[in-house]
């Protein structure tokens, strides 16, 4: 049975259809030298066998099933029922190396100022090695600005103190993809990231079942997040002019490969909400002054 004494570190995995990756991605968990450590796997809907997969582990992790509600829906209820101090994710087909928890508590021990730290990453696509450019290492200190292009903070390397959340809130569950580029806005907007410099997470891509495969567009929910953060989040003035001239680019480029399929304007709420924005941030010329003070 699982230890109902209150863990250290909670480890959030959410799943579906995974059932020959997810059992390496607890094992790599079980495998931290660190005690005190709560597993909870969400299993999204799976109709692949994941629960039996799981089965030879259910003394030792918890194991939650709901219908398919996406991914931000099972972090969310996995974040919600977790007990830990400190909260940490894990995608289904990525891998933690061995130390990975130890280094981030260490860390939170030396700077006990700070909400939330990352690691670096090894990449594997297609199951060769892939070294990440420069502009996508991780970074540390205050990172909104780059990260308002392109998404700074990996799930499965962070981990963060649970009153991060009440802080700022949880995934956003009406975005089907880009919800961690929406959350990781929301955190950046107001707190210093830290940084274990040092590659402790194995991250697969190339699966045709990812959400950078299944949602083509992507931009498209990065200018609903941006829209929700402008509107939402206890921006600086210098940053609300930032988000303004990210979102112009995000419009522009979506707008761009809408006329090359042929097709209409797009219509949704947050697109006209986000044409809204810029016209008066035109007409202010808010977009004209992008170092002023905040």
């Amino acid at each position: 049975m699982v230890d109902h004494t209150r863990p250290i570190v909670s480890v959030i995995i959410p799943t579906h259809n995974r059932r020959e990756l997810v059992p390496q991605a607890v094992a790599s968990v079980l495998n931290q030298d660190v005690p005190g450590i709560e597993i909870i796997v969400v299993d999204d809907g799976s109709t692949d066998g994941t629960e039996e997969a799981l089965s030879p582990y259910f003394d030792r992790i918890e194991y939650l099933r709901q219908d398919n509600r996406g991914v931000s829906s099972a972090r969310n209820l996995g974040m919600n029922t977790s007990r830990g101090r400190f909260i940490a994710l894990l995608d289904s087909d990525d891998l933690w190396r061995p130390g990975k928890i130890a280094a981030q508590l260490s860390f939170f021990h030396r700077h006990p100022h700070l909400l939330i730290c990352q690691t670096q990453e090894i990449w594997i696509r297609g199951r060769v090695l892939v070294n990440p450019r420069p502009i996508h290492r991780k970074r540390a200190g205050q990172i909104f600005d780059i990260s308002l292009g392109a998404c700074m903070i990996s799930p499965s390397a962070v981990m963060f103190r649970r009153e991060l959340l009440s802080e700022v809130g949880y995934f956003d569950e009406t975005l089907p993809a880009c919800e961690d580029y929406d959350l990781w806005l929301r955190v950046t907007c107001r707190f210093e990231v830290g940084l274990v410099d040092q590659a402790l997470i194995v991250k697969h891509g190339g699966h045709p079942d990812q959400l950078s495969q299944k949602w083509p567009g992507l931009d498209r929910y990065r200018i609903k997040a941006l829209v929700k953060l402008y509107k939402y989040s206890p921006l600086t003035v210098s940053q609300q002019t930032l988000v303004l001239q990210t979102l112009a680019a995000k419009v522009h480029i979506y707008d761009q490969g809408r006329r090359k399929r042929g097709r209409a304007e797009g219509n949704e709420d947050y697109l006209m909400e986000a044409r809204v924005l810029l016209k008066q941030a035109n007409d202010s010329g808010r977009l004209l002054r992008p170092d002023e003070g905040g």
